[in-house]
């Protein structure tokens, strides 16, 4: 296992851009793929798309972001892709949905912000499972959705 101490730079790193360039030219950079839900975590384990096996330590300071070189050497680097994250937005139509949906999503321990008049939901699943578990307030039109809008942003600090 490839234990990594933290970030060592950005792709887009003035200092960097040379050596990545020509690693990437001779095919020696790996990646590793993290959902977004997981780019807020300190310590992971996670293996990039080469095989290598890495356990990653962050500090605190240090923030998981799309682009963030793991490793250079002058043989290979490791760069870290932050995978998509899908956000569902909801509108609730009446008060009482307002009301009902708030409390479904704060029972649930759903990760949302609130945008206006709209909640916005961060999936941490299949929209499917989420459907499922408001299907009454859907169902009744108390609540309606608005969209489902996929990003590849790391995490944003919502709260849940």
């Amino acid at each position: 296992m490839l234990r990594l101490g933290g970030i060592v730079g950005h792709r887009d790193d003035p200092a960097l851009a040379t050596l990545l360039r020509d690693l990437a030219h001779r095919d020696r950079i790996e990646y590793v793929v993290v959902p977004a839900l997981d780019a807020a975590r300190r310590r992971l384990r996670w293996t990039t798309d080469r095989g290598t096996d890495c356990a990653i330590s962050l500090s605190r300071e240090e923030r998981l972001t799309d682009g963030a070189v793991l490793l250079i050497e002058p043989g290979r680097a490791i760069l870290l892709r932050v995978g998509q994250e899908s956000r569902w937005r909801l509108r609730p139509t009446t008060r009482e949905g307002a009301l009902s949906l708030g409390w479904h999503a704060g029972h649930l321990h759903w990760r949302v912000r609130v945008c206006g008049a709209d909640l916005v939901v961060l999936l941490d699943g299949s929209e499917l499972e989420y459907r499922a578990r408001i299907a009454p307030l859907l169902e009744s039109g108390a609540v309606e959705v608005v969209g489902l809008e996929t990003s590849t942003a790391s995490h944003d600090g919502a709260a849940g």
